[in-house]
């Protein structure tokens, strides 16, 4: 269950490189959309109190033995202070071999920006989290468990580009035999404009091997594609994910960020 060596040398070495880079962060738009999407990995921003922003995507897998697969994510996030977010996961699944779509397990966090522009870790937040057992087991929809989430975020900027790294844990309910009863992953993620108003998003993210009856080997995969900014407030992304250890599938996805705006004028 740990991270390899070489995956935890390049989150430090680019960690204390962003330190020298990474400055006191400027107070966003609230009408700028803020995605955390395509990404494995999220940033340590957070949606200004009482705004509302969604994000809703799609993607279709393709694994090794030829089957597919998909998912549908949806994403809620509400400001709830200057630096407080919630964040509310609503997942739709398309399982391999399955006949339909259904929904998958319900998921809340809430995400806390601790400090900006610090040494080291720049701007820093947690999201803490908890996934509820709504999808279905049966159809693999779901995992049957209840999740513990805990995810720490580190944000940097070296000009226009951005660079996000996270570490997260999971801890399930149950005995193992649907899913690992203890999980982690990191991700290494940078994103930047490109041209007028399309931009690019880069990652590299790994999932360590777990253990237990449902135990599996680690994962690692890139994902890359563009971003188009319809407006500030509506941003499209596309692009493909590539497995490069592990039984990750191959895969494509297109989706949107929306900033809706105040809750209440």
């Amino acid at each position: 269950m740990e991270m390899t060596k070489r995956a935890w040398w390049v989150i430090v070495a680019l960690t204390v490189f962003g330190s020298n880079a990474a400055g006191q962060t400027a107070v966003p738009d609230p009408h700028e959309a803020q995605p955390e999407r395509p990404t494995v990995a999220t940033h340590a921003g957070t949606v200004a109190p009482g705004w509302v922003e969604i994000e809703v995507g799609t993607e279709f897998d393709r694994y090794s033995e030829r089957s597919h697969g998909g998912t549908l994510p949806a994403l809620t996030k509400v400001g709830l202070a200057p630096r407080l977010q919630l964040s509310v996961q609503t997942p739709f699944t398309h399982p391999p071999g399955a006949d339909g779509i259904g929904i998958g397990d319900f998921a809340v966090g809430v995400k806390w920006r601790i400090v900006e522009g610090a040494p080291v870790i720049g701007d820093f937040a947690i999201l803490p989290g908890i996934k509820a057992p709504t999808g279905s087991k049966d159809s693999a929809a779901g995992t049957g468990t209840t999740d513990f989430n805990l995810l720490l975020i580190s944000s940097h900027e070296f000009g226009h580009v951005a660079m996000d790294i996270n570490v997260g844990y999971t801890h399930r309910s149950g005995d193992g035999t649907s899913a690992p009863r203890n999980a982690t992953l990191w991700t290494d993620s940078f994103g930047g404009p490109a041209r007028g108003r399309v931009g690019w998003v880069a990652e590299l993210y790994g999932y360590p091997g777990t253990s237990g009856p449902a135990g599996a080997p680690r994962i690692v995969a890139a994902l890359a594609g563009p971003t188009f900014e319809i407006r500030k407030s509506f941003v499209l992304d596309a692009g493909f994910i590539e497995p490069i250890k592990g039984p990750q599938p191959r895969a494509i996805y297109a989706g949107m960020t929306y900033n809706i705006g105040r809750l209440r004028k």
